[in-house]
């Protein structure tokens, strides 16, 4: 892979990393809420709760992804399927930066779980 490529998904992933800190480092602003008076405020109220609670786990699992993604780059690796070494596609990389397989391995690995 060409150096300017490499270096467009390093702005990239560094973006989206900023973006992803951003959005977990908010205040949680269902924590201020009263429970309210009645069941059906309740309710709402932990449902709301666990709904950002999800949010924040993929968004911490998605910072993971871009963290490593920005690791390949460091060390020399990004581009490569970690599970057969063989350059991902442009295209892959272009959708999904912060990929880690090849679309091969990927469904081989989807199809097994």
């Amino acid at each position: 892979m060409e150096k300017a490529q490499i270096a467009r998904f390093q702005d990239i992933l560094s973006k989206k990393r900023e973006e992803l800190r951003r959005g977990l480092t908010k205040g949680e602003e269902h924590d201020a809420h009263d429970f309210g008076r009645d069941e059906g405020d309740r309710a709402n109220f932990s449902q709301s709760k666990e709904m950002a609670f999800l949010q924040k786990a993929q968004e911490r699992g998605m910072l993971t992804l871009v963290e490593g993604a920005l690791a390949r780059i460091e060390n020399g690796t990004f581009g490569d399927c970690l599970s057969c070494g063989q350059e991902i596609s442009i295209k892959r990389l272009n959708a999904v930066p912060w990929t880690r397989y090849c679309i091969t391995c990927q469904e081989l690995i989807s199809e097994q779980r």
